[in-house]
């Protein structure tokens, strides 16, 4: 769709072929035609393009300098000066044979990596699921919630690691994803207290001291304890067990046949090649026995060879992979170990970064330990020697899937490896967050809101950005317009609306709200409980009067009576007007909230006939006592009513719906909340003891009543 909609020439390329293949093509060196599309629909098998395929050892290519046999490394993992003397026999990493019953505790709330791994174990047929527990000491003991395929299941999380040893014995592995901050405490604490009960550590965060990872080298060392990282995604035996992410996500290891066990088995620096491993060795061989990313730091606490050498003692393991990289000499000890006779399975081996040795200066890329800084540092002299050796290594990486599948073929034509029936893909329910972001499913919504977004950069009110609120000065009133209305009201409306929150904010302490909200508040209660100890007197005596005097007045108005007759009918049906009359208030002593209201809806709303019907049936009520005014209540609802139905911004419709829905009385509500929080404030400030009212205000009357 891209390419016939920019006329750009673009092709798309997916897991069938690897991360450098295409360079070739785009420099010309091979044909179109030689690499097909991606086709999402087909499935992956083993296929290899028969002309790129290269002799298992292939010459060095001619000319340039020649290669240093034997350099003197500058340093090597297993060389340190407090290390010298260490075995290349690696007898802590033996201890690391991930089986379908390993378990682990994972270190650190990683609720994604967690649920990939059960994932990962519900689609390999596990038992049980490889996390026994989490670690995380910020909060008490609680369950994690998770899916165990289409079911749910609750891992512990512990907020300790002692507490999370004692409970499950059979953890074996700590998957550490503390940060480079506290992951030194955190391996420590492990190798000091735990080094009997958890066997291999994987350390996962990256920028980790150099000092602080010799001493955690050291100390699992003299432990006998495995380590894998730091700097790493982990590693991954294929239907047995997983390291926090390794493998990627479900397609993926479901395209690179990681849920059954194959023949080949790997070990690399980076984590992210590591999948370009899985994916290489799965389209070229019958699959991965086993695979581990080491970390791309300069020390890091395991080496090639010590897992080469767990990997020769694996019997189910039948050709060994190595992907390393410039920087570094730890290939040579594999080159040693071959030599020696200790690693004698086929091996096909290459070192990236072998465009370093065309610059002039050192190149740094992107792991810590990816620099050439010594003689034989540099990928191509490691390659070099590993060919010197006795490795399989391809001319280019791009050519490193065939000499995989060189090494396979001979395999199998030897009677060392016995192709096996490629079993049922398993199906593993995909996550529904994921899948509704590939567009695969769909569903109802439990709530549907219009009011607000906060998905985007910024908070949106009915649409409108927050950045616009403020700079447009929508203020309080308009603010509130947009999320009860939905819609933006002139300017005198949401002066208006403002007016109103300030006559209803307080009527001193003696109503029944005020009354109430300051009881409580005496009783010790918290300013919610003494808010909404007010706001639960609101009804049709206290403050509710609104809806009514707008429903009654509206209703006379639309059915043209007139204000006479509407008294009259009133009186007849023995119906109280609501919206007038006042305990305290009359013509004699106006209110003047009452006043300002009618006076700035004269003056600047376009039309009031609600209102003024409402002054008519007030002449008509003081006529005969002088409190039956127009109270506030009714005051502000007729002017509502006047104000929604003729601003322009909706039909009358509209507006009587939102009326019908109670939008009057939630303006009263929120106007006097201010009122009942102050009286909140004013009493915990005066510091007042609990409230008792007094014997002389009330009645006691005795007998029958």
């Amino acid at each position: 769709k891209l390419r016939d909609e920019s006329g750009l020439f673009l092709r798309v390329f997916g897991p069938e072929q690897d991360a450098v293949s295409v360079c070739p093509l785009a420099l010309g060196l091979v044909d179109d035609k030689s690499m097909p599309d991606f086709d999402p629909d087909a499935r992956p098998g083993v296929v290899v393009d028969e002309s790129a395929k290269t002799p298992a050892t292939p010459p060095p290519p001619p000319g340039g300098p020649p290669r240093p046999t034997s350099p003197a490394r500058t340093f090597s993992a297993n060389s340190l000066s407090d290390l010298a003397g260490l075995s290349l026999e690696g007898a802590a990493m033996a201890s690391t044979q991930f089986t379908a019953k390993t378990r682990c505790l994972v270190y650190g709330l990683q609720p994604r990596a967690v649920q990939g791994m059960l994932d990962f174990d519900f689609m390999c047929k596990r038992s049980k699921p490889s996390v026994a527990a989490m670690v995380y000491p910020f909060q008490g003991q609680h369950y994690a919630k998770f899916y165990w395929g289409t079911e749910e299941t609750l891992v512990p999380v512990y907020p300790s690691l002692q507490a999370a040893c004692a409970k499950h014995p059979d953890a074996s592995v700590l998957v550490n994803f503390a940060s480079y901050r506290s992951v030194f405490d955190t391996c420590s604490e492990a190798l000091d207290n735990h080094a009997d009960q958890l066997r291999t550590l994987a350390i996962i965060a990256e920028g980790v001291p150099e000092r602080q990872t010799r001493a955690i080298i050291e100390k699992a060392e003299a432990k006998g304890v495995g380590l894998i990282g730091p700097a790493t995604v982990g590693g991954i035996k294929p239907g047995c067990f997983r390291i926090g992410n390794t493998g990627g996500m479900l397609d993926n290891i479901v395209m690179s046949k990681l849920y059954r066990p194959g023949s080949v088995s790997y070990v690399s620096k980076s984590g992210g090649m590591s999948n370009e491993l899985n994916n290489i060795i799965s389209r070229h061989s019958d699959g991965v026995c086993e695979g581990v990313a080491i970390g791309g730091d300069a020390y890091p606490g395991s080496r090639f060879v010590d897992h080469l050498l767990r990997y020769e003692a694996n019997p189910d393991c039948k050709a060994l992979v190595l992907l390393g990289e410039v920087g570094g000499a730890d290939e040579y000890d594999v080159c040693d170990a071959i030599k020696s006779g200790r690693l004698t399975k086929p091996l096909v081996a290459w070192c990236i970064g072998t465009c370093a040795s065309a610059f002039s200066f050192e190149v740094q890329f992107g792991h810590a330990g990816a620099c050439a800084r010594g003689r034989g540092e540099a990928a191509v002299d490691k390659n070099a020697a590993l060919r010197e050796a006795g490795a399989v290594v391809p001319r280019s990486f791009a050519e490193f899937g065939a000499a995989v599948r060189g090494v396979y073929e001979k395999l199998v034509a030897s009677g060392a490896v016995v192709p096996k029936p490629e079993p049922d893909i398993p199906k593993v329910p995909m996550d529904y967050t994921w899948a509704k972001r590939l567009g695969m499913v769909r569903k109802p919504a439990n709530f549907i809101s219009t009011i607000s977004d906060d998905r985007g950069e910024e908070l949106r009110y009915a649409g409108t950005p927050i950045s616009e609120v403020f700079k447009e000065d929508l203020g309080v009133g308009g603010v509130l317009c947009l999320l009860w209305f939905r819609k933006r009201l002139p300017p005198y409306a949401t002066k208006f609306v403002e007016m109103v929150l300030m006559v209803t904010a307080d009527h001193g302490p003696a109503v029944a709200g005020a009354h109430n909200a300051i009881v409580a508040t005496r009783a010790g209660k918290d300013l919610v409980s003494s808010l909404a100890s007010g706001l639960l007197t609101i009804g049709p005596r206290f403050g509710g009067a609104l809806d009514g005097a707008a429903t009654m007045m509206t209703d006379a108005v639309d059915r043209g009576v007139s204000a006479a007759a509407f008294v009259s009918e009133c009186k007849k049906n023995n119906k109280l007007i609501m919206g007038i009359g006042h305990r305290i208030k009359s013509l004699e002593n106006p209110d003047q909230r009452v006043v300002l209201i009618k006076e700035y809806a004269k003056a600047h709303f376009p039309k009031t006939p609600t209102l003024d019907f409402a002054l008519e049936v007030e002449a008509i009520t003081t006529a005969k006592r002088s409190n039956l005014i127009l109270n506030v209540d009714g005051c502000v609802a007729v002017c509502f009513v006047d104000l929604l139905r003729h601003c322009g911004a909706m039909t009358v419709e509209e507006a009587d719906e939102l009326i019908a829905n109670g939008c009057l009385n939630g303006l009263f509500v929120l106007g006097r909340s201010i009122g009942f929080i102050g009286h909140h404030l004013d009493q915990k400030r005066l510091k007042q003891p609990l409230y008792r009212h007094p014997w002389d205000d009330i009645s006691y009357i005795q007998g029958d009543v």
